[in-house]
């Protein structure tokens, strides 16, 4: 299946967290997953960290992004590489929507604090 159609809407919502499955196993993809997400601002960040690489492309606003304990921020057509294994969290930087394109290989999970993984069910 070479095209696969957008969703006429978000997939999955977390409190004002709200993510689109664009691509990924459940979907017709077999190596990555692709999904949108939109953070909105006052929105809190969840310290993570993930098992594989994870890619994030800003469409929309401004995130402030800390990774390993360097903070930087990222504004539209910026790309912000998370390594495996290191500790990260977004926010929305700005008082507009922070929307972005995520890109992940397929069977990466998060790692929250306290040390449970969790399978994104928008990246399945």
């Amino acid at each position: 299946m070479p095209v696969i159609a957008a969703p006429t809407a978000p997939t999955h919502e977390l409190g004002t967290t709200r993510f689109t499955s664009l691509a990924t196993p459940s979907r017709g993809s077999s190596e990555t997953s692709v999904w949108q997400v939109e953070i909105e601002p006052g929105t809190p960040a969840t310290l993570h960290r993930l098992t594989r690489e994870e890619l994030f492309v800003v469409l929309e606003g401004e995130a402030r992004v800390r990774i390993g304990g360097i903070e930087q921020t990222a504004g539209v057509g910026d790309a912000i590489a998370v390594p495996a294994d290191e500790p990260f969290e977004i926010v929305a930087a700005s008082t507009s929507t922070l929307r972005m394109i995520c890109c992940m290989p397929v069977g990466g999970q998060a790692v929250m604090e306290d040390g449970a993984p969790f399978t994104p069910p928008w990246a399945l």
